[in-house]
């Protein structure tokens, strides 16, 4: 899917229609404090089988696509609720 690298959309500091830079959300490292991260450590550590089965085939063919909306004018930056797409590209809007 391609989607244009800029957008005009709405500004929520400006209150009005702006020109926004569309980047892609980056997967930051997960935290090692975190309660799930701290119950897998707990789980998996020690001797013997993985608590939990490896995991089976490919990976999903459709996957979560998280944008970022910049606004020009502001520089306020919005991440709007995600959305699935097989692949997603940036462009620049002929």
């Amino acid at each position: 899917m391609h989607y244009p690298k800029v957008v005009s959309t709405y500004c929520p500091k400006c209150k009005t229609h702006t020109e926004h830079e569309v980047e892609k959300g980056k997967k930051r490292p997960a935290s090692e404090l975190r309660w799930g991260q701290r119950r897998f450590r707990r789980a998996t550590r020690g001797y013997g089988g993985f608590p939990r089965p490896k995991p089976e085939g490919r990976a999903k063919a459709v996957r979560r696509v998280y944008l970022k909306y910049r606004c020009k004018k502001c520089r306020y930056t919005v991440q709007p609720p995600s959305w699935r797409a097989s692949s997603l590209e940036l462009v620049e809007k002929h």
